[in-house]
């Protein structure tokens, strides 16, 4: 993925959040209203006792949020001290009105995940 610029989402209005280790970001089953970026540290996202994926810096999670607006499908939590950044639908419009790379990441996302879950059927 694209490395995200942090400058231009401080610019959407969006500031970081910031999680100690073991700190749950959001759970399965909450109201979903923003996308996550990570700028530091490692998330987990987890279904039950399974960890699903560890992201890193750069990655997106919980984009889902923006498409389908259906509760949380699994828990986000930080893996070790973690600063992430919260883009909700109006900044995410800003952000692919001033640079579509930012679009074109998030699509890639949801198109290598699905390819991951097609390959696991």
């Amino acid at each position: 993925m694209t490395p995200i610029d942090f400058t231009l989402l401080a610019k959407a209005g969006t500031a970081p959040r910031t999680y100690k280790a073991g700190e749950v970001i959001f759970n399965e089953g909450d109201p979903a209203d923003n996308l996550y970026v990570i700028q530091e540290g490692a998330v987990d996202i987890r279904l039950g006792n399974r960890t699903l994926a560890t992201l890193r810096k750069n990655d997106m999670f919980g984009e889902m949020a923006l498409i389908d607006k259906a509760p949380r499908s699994a828990t986000a939590v930080a893996v070790g001290d973690a600063s992430v950044v919260p883009v909700s639908e109006k900044q995410f419009l800003f952000l692919v009105s001033h640079t579509p790379y930012f679009a074109l990441n998030v699509m890639r996302v949801l198109a290598d995940r699905l390819r991951a879950m097609n390959r696991t059927l």
